[in-house]
């Protein structure tokens, strides 16, 4: 089966970029500072969620000037840990470098015809496609320019979605929520897709398939392989057999 969509919204890590390790290393570091942390258990449930609404919630921190300033260490954490002990650092996921070189010419404003809308902060966005030798999008929504992000961060255990990343990265690509393809390998981003009107895309890059199918994506492939880049638009090439 084909799907040909106008516009693509892309997710960041573990979709474009797999910064796990550096990720493991940081709830690792700060597991030191709040004793008591299940690095296990957060790692289970806070992909794809605000740096910000991770700390608060797994560490209990409330104050907002605090928040931010752990926010910006646990992001620089990342970095530093990706490639610490021999570690592999943070690198483009299969497929990626393929579909972003196909991207590049259709990717400038007044008319991009793709996105990367990620849940991360512009620092730390920028520093994780950089170590994984991607280029910068011209429509770049990270999380400082949405109040709420990809959940409402309120009801995060009931996984209450929030369309805001998606709808400002359609807006900016000049395009209808409902011309634009998600790209998401986490369950809150896909919910977060459909919340906003737009087609999704689930990769089985960061969780199972059992995960990401019942987070009720159009469509689901094992990672960007699938994707290319025609005259319509963006075809993917989905395995039904």
């Amino acid at each position: 089966m084909q799907v040909n969509m106008m516009n693509s919204l892309f997710d960041m890590d573990g979709t474009l970029v797999d910064s796990t390790e550096g990720v493991v290393g940081a709830w690792e570091l700060f597991a030191e500072t709040y004793p008591g942390l299940d690095v296990h258990d957060i790692l289970s449930s806070s992909h794809g969620v605000r740096t910000v609404e991770n700390l608060r919630v797994h560490c209990g921190i409330e104050d907002p000037d605090e928040l931010e300033r752990e926010a910006v260490r646990f992001e620089a954490a990342i970095v530093h840990n990706s490639k610490k002990d021999g570690r592999k650092g943070i690198v483009a996921l299969p497929g990626v470098r393929e579909i972003v070189d196909e991207l590049l010419p259709v990717g400038k404003l007044p008319n991009p015809r793709w996105a990367i809308c990620t849940s991360a902060t512009r620092s730390y966005a920028t520093a994780a496609l950089t170590a994984a030798g991607l280029p910068l999008p011209d429509v770049f929504v990270v999380s400082e320019d949405v109040t709420k992000g990809k959940p409402e961060f309120d009801c995060i255990l009931s996984h209450a979605p929030r369309p805001d990343p998606y709808l400002l990265g359609a807006k900016q690509c000049g395009a209808n929520p409902s011309r634009c393809l998600v790209v998401e390998d986490a369950p809150a981003g896909i919910r977060s897709g459909r919340a906003a009107g737009c087609k999704t895309l689930g990769l089985i890059t960061s969780h199972t398939s059992e995960q990401i199918e019942a987070s009720q994506p159009d469509y689901v492939v094992k990672n960007l392989a699938s994707m290319k880049r025609t005259e319509n638009g963006i075809e993917v090439v989905i395995n039904t057999d």
